[in-house]
């Protein structure tokens, strides 16, 4: 059994896993591989000597934020940050704060936010994360918004809980730390009738927690499937997005050879025209390994802005 106690903020002791058959799924919280490793190197500048220095710095500023309570004594959590700032302090800190700041503007959303009180977006099965990664060592998240999507049983803001949970997950994990994620939002069957559910208020959130908010590299976001009406939900997203984040939205529509150019097809599941040889995991597959971590999404939520601990 790997060990997991350095990774984490509560106390839980085995690693979280779900059997499927043949197959284990876990969330992967054992220290980078040696190939991993030199991803950090190089996309990050992440050396033993580098990563100390960072720590000890960050750990300095944050002293200094009063009104801001963390887990200060905790290097990995720390690094965490670091990760997504290249390890410059001053980036991670302010990363930190904007990632408080947003949770306290949007505390209808987080508040007592846990795996096991949002099982319906699960079971509705709109949201995935594939088994495996992509060939960078990437997390790869399909957000399916069109023919599986029943507006009269999840609403947008219940498809936003699932991705914070998702991602939340996903940040407790070293290598997806280093490589980062991918989202695939698959819109095929989008009605008119759903579009009218996206507003500009939906889009603002969810640009402001993309671009600003979330410690986690998200690489790529492939829009595949989408009919010609998903334009109008676009036009809702667009006057936010910064250039950066814009730059890595690409429109595949159901041309499956420029998906590919991005993603190797040994990484995806036929249905993107991929040769995946693994079993699909569904929504309520996920939420049965998301709600093993209860304990841990408890600690991340007793940290923040004026927080105490209760942990």
């Amino acid at each position: 059994m790997p060990k997991i106690a350095a990774t984490i903020l509560s106390d839980m002791e085995e690693m979280p896993t779900v059997k499927l058959g043949d197959y284990t799924l876990q969330m992967e919280l054992e220290d980078l591989k040696p190939e991993v490793k030199e991803i950090a190197r190089k996309e990050l500048r992440e050396t033993p000597d580098v990563s100390k220095e960072a720590i000890k710095e960050l750990r300095s500023l944050l002293k200094e934020e009063k009104d801001l309570h963390v887990p200060l004594d905790n290097d990995i959590w720390l690094v965490r940050f670091l990760r997504p700032s290249k390890f410059y302090p001053e980036s991670a800190l302010g990363l930190i704060k904007r990632y408080y700041a947003f949770k306290v503007k949007h505390a209808n959303m987080y508040n007592g936010l846990l795996p096991s009180k949002e099982r319906n977006i699960f079971q509705q099965n709109i949201l995935t994360v594939q088994p495996n990664r992509d060939q960078f060592g990437r997390r790869i998240l399909v957000i399916e918004l069109g023919k599986k999507w029943h507006t009269d049983k999840v609403t947008l803001d219940e498809v936003f809980k699932g991705c914070v949970l998702f991602l939340e997950a996903a940040m407790l994990e070293p290598e997806t730390q280093v490589c980062g994620a991918v989202v695939i939002f698959d819109m095929d069957g989008l009605s008119l009738s759903q579009t009218t559910k996206f507003t500009p208020s939906f889009a603002k959130r969810i640009v402001d927690w993309l671009q600003d908010s979330v410690p986690l590299r998200i690489k790529n976001i492939h829009i595949v499937n989408q009919p010609y009406i998903f334009k109008i939900v676009f036009s809702l997203f667009k006057p936010f997005l910064r250039e950066k984040l814009r730059s890595r939205i690409i429109f595949h529509g159901t041309d499956r050879k420029s998906l590919h150019q991005y993603m190797d097809p040994k990484c995806l599941p036929e249905c993107y025209g991929g040769t995946l040889d693994l079993p699909r995991i569904n929504g309520e597959q996920w939420l049965e390994l998301l709600e093993k971590c209860d304990k841990e999404f408890t600690a991340i939520n007793s940290y923040g802005y004026n927080k105490k601990a209760e942990i």
